[in-house]
Parts: structure tokens; sequence; C-alpha cells
């Protein structure tokens, strides 16, 4: 689960500050998929940089499957990523000179040493298995030059779950794709959250794709101003 509380984040301007999140509260459970969406400059990235613990808030707590990540130093932030937060970003960011395999491998060696030796064999079954998950079993030994836009994004989901984390922050994962293909990933990142119980926070500017998410948050200038299934909204 991922609870966040009252979080305010101010950036400065001149002799002023700028004020990106105003007293926002949100909370995504466990198994849950739960859409940000919003016009461009609303706070939305901003919201995700707090929520992934990127950015530390000028008020406001942060909890990640119940750690409270909001006074971690910079270094516990960071470990708190590599074991409870999967990122998925909107490009998927993936190492040219690597196959889609070795790109789930290189996770592992954001790990400690002794971990990583231990759990090596371990480290390949899941990294197999996750690209079987997302339907690239066939293409393991294929790099990125060699892969559509909708199988890169898989590869790039099937990477920000090689360390089972308990929270999955997703930016715009279908921007850059078709319709089909968007709706595909989609298709996955449900699927996937209810298997693995992760609490999933995504954010789009794709509203066909709203109505099948678990919730809803509408961001406006800082503020969310509408929540609920998407259904419910839309019948409002």
């Amino acid at each position: 689960m991922i609870d966040l509380d009252n979080i305010t984040l101010t950036y400065p301007d001149g002799t002023s500050r700028i004020t990106a999140v105003d007293d926002v509260s949100l909370r995504v459970a466990a198994g849950t998929v739960v859409g940000l969406t919003g016009p461009s400059g609303s706070g939305k990235s901003s919201l995700l940089a707090v929520a992934s613990t990127l950015i530390r808030p000028d008020r406001g707590t942060v909890t990640i499957d119940g750690i409270d990540a909001t006074n971690l130093d910079l270094s516990e932030r960071a470990e708190l990523r590599r074991t409870k937060v999967g990122l998925v970003f909107q490009q998927s960011n993936l190492l040219g000179s690597l196959t889609a395999y070795e790109q789930l491998l290189v996770m592992n060696e954001l790990t400690a040493q002794h971990a990583r030796r231990a759990a090596r064999a371990a480290t390949r079954e899941r990294a197999r298995h996750l690209l079987d998950t997302v339907g690239l079993a066939a293409d393991a030994e294929k790099r990125p030059a060699q892969l559509s836009g909708g199988e890169r994004q898989r590869v790039n989901i099937a990477r920000a779950l090689m360390h089972e984390p308990a929270v999955l922050i997703v930016d715009e994962p279908t921007s850059a794709l078709d319709q089909e293909r968007g709706g595909q990933i989609v298709d996955l990142l449900l699927r996937l959250t209810a298997q693995h119980s992760t609490a999933t926070l995504l954010v789009t500017h794709d509203r066909r794709i709203l109505p099948r998410l678990t919730k809803t948050h509408v961001m406006v200038d800082g503020h969310l101003t509408a929540e609920g299934s998407m259904a419910d909204q839309m019948r409002g």
C-alpha cells in the first residue's frame, strides 16, 4: 500500500515559492490501480516524484508498505526504492546493448553483493518467468532495436517488477503507443497488479483507459478535484 497524507510541495521561484502540490491525500491499496489525470502543469509529475520518494515534500507524510518514508535520508530512501518501489517511466529507457533478458538481470546489480551471489540462479529464473508473464519469452534475446514500442514497454514493466515491489509508480505508459498497443499495456498492468498484489499509481492523459481503473483522481492546479471509480464519475 502507498498512503500520501496531506502532501504539500513547493519550488523556489525567485524570492517566493510556487506550490506544485497543495495538501493532497490519496491511498492506493494492494492489488488496485489508481489513476491520476489532469491537464499538463497540474502537479501530477510532482506528486509522482513525492510518491516514489525522489523528492521530499514540504509537509505531509508518505507511507510505503507500512514504512514512513518522509524522514528517511537520501541513502535510506534509495534503499526503500530498491526494495519496495517499481518505477515505469514514459520512455522505456532500455540499454541498447542488452537483450530483454539482460535488462531484467541488471536490476539484480542494485542489490547487495552477498544477496546477488546467493540468489543468482533465482534471479535468472525470475527474469525468465517475468518475460513469459508479459508475453516476451520468445523475445528474451532480442535487443531494444529489435522490439516494437509496445514490446519495449513490456520489458520496462517486467524490469520494474524484478525485485517484487510493494508499490508500482507508472508515468504515462501508453503515451508513445497506438490505441491497440496502449490497451494491451493497460491489460498487462491490471493483470500484474492483481497477480502480484502491488499498489499501482498510474498517471495518464488517456481518458479512454480511466473507466478500467479501480479509482481515478483528477488533479488541477495542485489540488485533487475529484475521486471515486471512473464509472461513478461518468454516471454523475
